[in-house]
C-alpha cells in the first residue's frame, strides 16, 4: 500500500505544480496558482501520517516505508529548487518571462554548483534520517524495522560517495574543451 501511495503523492506533487503554474501564467491568476503551489508540502505531511497510521496497524517496516521517509526529505530539501525550476521555464514559455540561465558546466561556477548539491542532499539525508529513526522507534521492535536501518547505511555510503564526486571538482574542476584538444 505504501509503495502506491508514494506513486500517488509524486503525482499529486507534479500535478499541483502544474496546475498551480497553470493558474499563475495562463490564467494569470497569480494568487490561486501561489496557492496551489503552497500546498505541495500537504502532499508529504500526508504521506508521513499515512505510513505512520500503516506502522501504528502492526506493519512490519519495509523498505517501502524508508522510502517515503526518503521522499519526504528529497521533497523538503530540493522540493523549492524544483518548483523554481519549471516556475523560470514555465514563465519563459508561456508568459514572455526571461530566459533561463543555465547551469555553468565547467571551472569554479561548476564546482559551486556540485558542492551546493552535495548540501542539499546532506540536507534530504538529515531528514530521511530522522523520520526513519523515528519510525524505528516508533516501532519499537528490531526485528520489524531492520530494512529501514538498512535503507539509512546505504543512503549514507551514497551521501559519502557523493561527497566524493561533488567535491571532486573543487581539486580538478572541470574544463571546457578547447579546439586544440578536441582535434587530437
Amino acid at each position: 500500500m505504501i509503495g502506491w501511495l508514494i506513486v500517488a503523492c509524486e503525482i499529486g506533487f507534479w500535478v499541483f505544480v502544474i496546475v498551480g503554474l497553470f493558474f499563475r501564467y495562463i490564467l494569470r491568476l497569480k494568487k490561486i496558482g501561489g496557492f496551489l503551489l503552497l500546498c505541495t508540502p500537504l502532499i508529504d505531511l500526508f504521506l508521513i501520517i499515512m505510513t505512520v497510521i500503516d506502522l501504528k496497524n502492526g506493519a512490519t517496516a519495509n523498505t517501502f516505508h524508508g522510502i517515503a521517509a526518503i521522499y519526504i526529505g528529497v521533497t523538503i530539501a530540493y522540493g523549492h529548487q524544483m518548483i523554481k525550476y519549471v516556475d523560470e521555464r514555465f514563465a519563459y514559455r508561456f508568459a514572455g518571462g526571461p530566459k533561463p540561465e543555465k547551469a555553468p558546466k565547467f571551472g569554479a561556477a561548476h564546482a559551486k554548483k556540485e558542492r551546493n548539491g552535495w548540501f542539499r542532499h546532506l540536507w534530504s539525508w538529515a531528514i530521511g534520517i530522522v523520520l526513519l529513526y523515528c519510525m524505528v522507534w516508533f516501532v519499537g521492535d528490531s526485528s520489524k524495522t531492520e530494512s529501514l536501518t538498512g535503507l539509512a547505511r546505504v543512503w549514507s555510503v551514497i551521501l559519502f560517495i557523493d561527497f566524493l564526486i561533488s567535491f571532486s571538482y573543487t581539486l580538478w574542476p572541470k574544463k571546457e574543451k578547447t579546439e586544440a584538444s578536441i582535434s587530437k
